[in-house]
């Protein structure tokens, strides 16, 4: 077979797309309209009948908000606070350059805060069990 993905991978795809999908409270048609692709489309690759290309799949991703590699089910998800983490890291990646700049500025300066906080603890004798 190659390169090409065996119907179980499609099958396993599909049902991860579907999986993020019902997470966001999507319907099909409100993922189609997001991804700009058809209703069929997205049917087609939730049912695993359907490879696509790599244009339709990086619509997806941005679309369901979601890492490539967790997507198609090479790297683990994300979970818990890793996972708000990852979340706010990829919305602000579609950001305009301005507001991205912004907003990686303003994270900058939280974590510098942060870090300088709790320095400033463990010489007064205060503990941290995580070091940033």
């Amino acid at each position: 077979m190659g390169n090409r993905a065996t119907s179980k991978e499609l099958i396993a795809l599909g049902g991860r797309v579907r999986e993020r999908r019902r997470e966001l409270g999507y319907s099909q048609e409100k993922l189609a309209e997001y991804a700009d692709i058809s209703l069929n489309t997205v049917s087609r690759i939730e049912g695993g009948l359907s490879d696509m290309t790599v244009q339709v799949f990086q619509r997806l991703t941005k679309a369901l908000k979601m890492d490539a590699g967790v997507l198609l089910g090479i790297e683990p998800p994300y979970e818990g606070e890793d996972a708000a983490l990852r979340d706010a890291l990829f919305r602000a990646q579609y950001l305009q350059d301005g507001e991205r700049k912004v907003v990686s500025q303003t994270v900058l300066t939280l974590i510098d805060g942060l870090q300088s906080y709790i320095e400033a603890e463990k010489e007064e004798g205060g503990s941290h069990e995580k070091k940033i």
